[in-house]
């Protein structure tokens, strides 16, 4: 039952990272990046999965040796997932793993060499047609910007991004997105409301080395968001010093608070007081453990009174209000039923499930309808 986000985004131009489409009317990606060694093609698959069960949309890995680019070409075959190859200085890196099946190449067309090395790289990318990140971080900028600027600002960054972007497009390539990420969340506003003023290509959105779960995940909530609800944004990351699946969640936890994209439950809880009929906090933690697997959007409200209770259950597609020694049920905005108090989780994780399967059989008739009519 939730309404449609009043943000306008910024139209910029479509590309594409393996099936999925970046920038233009698509939706906002949510991305991540391994963290185990790629060598151990086990851990890093098995990582890839649990990204992919979270609802990551594409994954980066780094390939730093040509040992890597071997690992990453079996990796490829095991996932069914667009994957990103890091690469930094060696431009034959770059041109074996686009060969060896990269969906993107993350490389800097100004770290890699001479032009001529430069144009050989961009050549293999037209070739297997597939895109350039261009990535700018505040804490490694050439040492003539830096000099230049004396220390990292909004500006300094945006003018190395239009180095790099200025090589593509010198050589005719355009599918290309860009990142200019700081620690700093005020330095990442500046830099990326900048550089939305001057390409019209896709930006990857991100604050690079945010930190720790919690005050990481604050830090980019801030700058994100404040991105975000200018319309400024294709495609997201979330740097943790977190496991990446926890990347993928917070990412699409800032785009549902916002409206912007749906990815599972949208849970609204109270935060519990002196007169709640149930406890909310434990309620509260145990249903977000069972139900992480659950994609289909809806909006399930659990108030553990009727104060605030019957308002925010009448905007839930699920809502149940705190009562002794029976709670009441709203489905869809309307009074529904009456459930025990004392079995809430597990009454609220059956209905979740009952909703979840219907939408699964609506999505397999709809299919079904579609094949038939062809």
């Amino acid at each position: 039952m939730s309404t449609p986000s009043p943000i306008k985004r910024r139209q910029t131009k479509k590309i594409y990272v393996g099936d999925v489409a970046v920038g233009g009317d698509a939706p906002i990606s949510v991305q991540s990046m391994t963290n185990t060694d790629t060598c151990d093609v086990e851990a890093t698959v098995a990582q890839i999965q649990r990204c992919v069960e979270a609802g990551a949309d594409m994954m980066r890995i780094s390939t730093p040796t040509m040992d890597t680019v071997a690992a990453f070409a079996e990796i490829k075959k095991r996932v069914n997932i667009p994957l990103i190859a890091d690469v930094h200085f060696d431009y034959k890196i770059a041109l074996a793993v686009a060969a060896a099946g990269a969906d993107c190449l993350r490389i800097n067309p100004g770290n890699i060499g001479n032009d001529a090395k430069v144009r050989e790289v961009v050549a293999c990318a037209r070739d297997y047609d597939i895109p350039i990140r261009i990535g700018v971080n505040a804490g490694s900028l050439e040492k003539e910007i830096q000099r230049k600027y004396t220390e990292p600002t909004g500006e300094a960054m945006v003018e190395s991004a239009m180095r790099h972007i200025d090589i593509l497009d010198r050589l005719n390539f355009d599918q290309y997105k860009v990142s200019v990420k700081a620690s700093n969340v005020f330095l990442t506003l500046d830099a990326y409301r900048l550089l939305s003023q001057q390409i019209d290509n896709p930006l990857h959105l991100g604050v690079t080395e945010a930190g720790v779960y919690r005050t990481g995940t604050v830090k980019s909530a801030i700058a994100l968001g404040g991105l975000l609800l200018d319309g400024i944004g294709d495609t997201i990351r979330i740097s943790l010093a977190a496991e990446p699946e926890d990347e993928i969640k917070i990412g699409f936890d800032i785009l549902k608070s916002l409206g912007i994209r749906a990815n599972g439950i949208n849970f609204i809880a109270c935060p519990s007081c002196s007169r709640q009929e149930f406890d909310v906090i434990r309620v509260m933690n145990e249903l977000e453990a069972r139900l992480e697997d659950v994609r289909v959007p809806m909006d399930v409200s659990v108030i553990g009174c009727k104060v605030n209770g019957p308002g925010e259950a009448k905007e839930a597609d699920i809502g149940v209000v705190g009562a002794s020694p029976n709670s009441l049920v709203y489905l869809q905005g309307e009074k529904s039923h009456l459930i025990d108090t004392n079995t809430v989780v597990d009454n609220i994780e059956k209905m979740v499930r009952e909703r979840v399967a219907q939408a699964e059989q609506q999505a397999a008739n709809e299919i079904l309808r579609v094949d038939g009519s062809k």
